[in-house]
């Protein structure tokens, strides 16, 4: 099932069963969210990705980087991450999203993807650091990016574009039954940064 026409009704579930994704749409003007992609590309600390995998390292193109609360360790393909201090614009963009949404976070990691070349490959946030069952908001900037959800068991797949400076939100238990990613393209040259608001808990 593709859902390329833009839905902007944030109640409305985009999973057909077994999990909860609203996509909101555009949640500020064009002109805050250049300003917006601009400032994060610029001052947020960037660093490349690693992952330990079969015992072997490897990093990534894309870069990330992780904020909190507070200096929040936070585990995710055997590499171990502490968060950094919010920014200012970082903070007001957490706001933003709880106020759109109605959810709470503490924390926020952040993706930077150069251009379509680089993506994600099928995975869900299921992490021990991360509440169980919790919302995770996801907001995107820069360039228009396919991204898609796929039943773990009926193999059913969802897809839709997000928008520059557009907000999804995935809760319930969406991370129990579904994988997500971010697919490559050719078609894409201009970078894209993603910022995935989420709840840890110790």
């Amino acid at each position: 099932m593709n859902l390329f026409e833009t839905k902007t009704d944030g109640s409305l579930n985009l999973l057909p069963f077994d999990g909860i994704v609203n996509y909101y749409g555009r949640i500020m003007n064009n002109e805050s969210a250049n300003d917006f992609y601009k400032t994060l590309l610029d001052s947020i600390e960037w660093r490349n990705d690693e992952a330990i995998i079969f015992g072997k390292r490897f990093i990534t193109k894309r870069k990330v980087a992780w904020y909190g609360d507070q200096a929040f360790e936070y585990a995710y393909s055997n590499i171990t991450k502490k968060a950094l201090p919010w920014t200012k614009e970082l903070f007001a963009l957490k706001a933003l999203v709880e106020k759109e949404s109605g959810e709470t976070f503490n924390s926020c990691l952040l993706n930077l993807y150069h251009s379509g070349e680089e993506g994600m490959a099928w995975h869900s946030d299921a992490e021990k650091d991360l509440k169980k069952n919790g919302a995770i908001g996801s907001l995107s900037f820069g360039a228009e990016r396919k991204f898609s959800f796929k039943h773990k068991e009926s193999k059913e797949v969802v897809s839709l574009l997000l928008e520059h400076g557009s907000l999804l939100i995935m809760t319930g238990y969406t991370q129990t039954n579904w994988l997500h990613r971010l697919p490559p393209t050719k078609k894409v040259f201009q970078p894209r940064i993603n910022l995935t608001f989420r709840t840890i808990v110790k």
